[in-house]
């Protein structure tokens, strides 16, 4: 026995004064009314109601747990209502995590306007070179370069992470401009430490690049090398030596001049980048939401 769906029908027999017009109510027969009525009597061991051939009564016991039925069924409508209201509704706490200068300068622009549109949604954003497991440190999406591994987590493209390579106008005023790859070599070339199992963990001191000939790697040595995009761009601003930097960080560098774009013709690798989360999240509407907007605003 449904017990919910009997205190249904029992409040439906009291308030329309009839197994019949409950019946109608509920979408049922009458047999199947007094059915309900049986068995929640049994179930609880009390008569409900008093009946007769004209009228039935509710006993006092029976007032009782009518009283007390149309509490528990309101609470029980309001707990359904509120999880229709999850369902449909996105708020809640959204944990993410992406690659810094990513995450720096467009994840963080693109999160200032979708919690506008949805207030009710807070985010937690963790900028990490990092490979975090989504489960274990309970992060709802996550922004990834590189090759997805196999981890079950589904896995949405995005438009590629491209470089640059670029310096700064003192730099170049000093050391003279590269006219082609193999000229790298005799500059001060600055690289970004990969974390240990990146699979570019290498590029610090070889610079893969494809131009005229085809795909080249060139032996490149600096005076630094530094695990943060944000410092390799301000050494490069400073003049320290050439650098090969993501466009998401430099774009606006390159626009006023503090950084020139250097060998146009040697095209630096790309890294394909990634949506990715766990599948049962999609179903929050809080993941969902920042799923089709991230699509929106870098999907391919």
């Amino acid at each position: 026995m449904d017990v919910f769906q009997a205190m249904s029908v029992f409040v439906h027999v009291v308030e329309s004064g009839s197994m019949t017009a409950a019946a109608r109510q509920c979408e049922m027969s009458t047999t199947m009314v007094g059915n309900h009525l049986k068995a929640l009597e049994q179930r609880l061991g009390v008569s409900l109601l008093q009946r007769t051939t004209r009228r039935q009564n509710l006993t006092e016991f029976g007032l009782q747990y009518y009283r007390r039925c149309v509490e528990v069924l309101a609470m029980v409508n309001d707990s359904q209502r509120l999880a229709e209201q999850a369902q449909t509704q996105p708020s809640g706490t959204l944990r993410i995590t992406a690659p810094p200068a990513f995450g720096a300068e467009r994840l963080s622009p693109m999160l200032s306007d979708f919690t506008q549109r949805y207030p009710e949604i807070k985010v937690e954003v963790v900028l990490s070179n990092q490979l975090m497991d989504l489960i274990e440190h309970g992060f709802d999406a996550a922004i990834r370069l590189g090759v997805p591994e196999s981890s079950g987590l589904i896995a949405r493209p995005l438009r590629d992470y491209t470089l640059t390579i670029c310096a700064s106008q003192d730099y170049l005023q000093r050391r003279g401009t590269p006219q082609s790859a193999e000229d790298l070599r005799e500059h001060n070339c600055l690289a970004f430490a990969y974390p240990a199992g990146d699979d570019w963990r290498a590029a610090d001191k070889l610079w893969k690049l494809t131009g005229p000939q085809g795909v080249m790697e060139i032996a490149v040595s600096g005076s630094m090398i530094v695990n943060s995009s944000p410092a390799l761009r301000q050494a490069a601003i400073a003049g320290m030596g050439i650098a090969m930097l993501p466009d998401v960080l430099i774009r606006d560098d390159l626009l006023n001049g503090k950084l020139l774009p250097l060998l146009q013709d040697y095209q630096p690798p790309s890294r394909p980048m990634w949506l990715m989360y766990p599948q049962d999240r999609y179903r929050l509407p809080k993941v969902r939401h920042f799923v089709e907007s991230a699509l929106a605003a870098w999907g391919t």
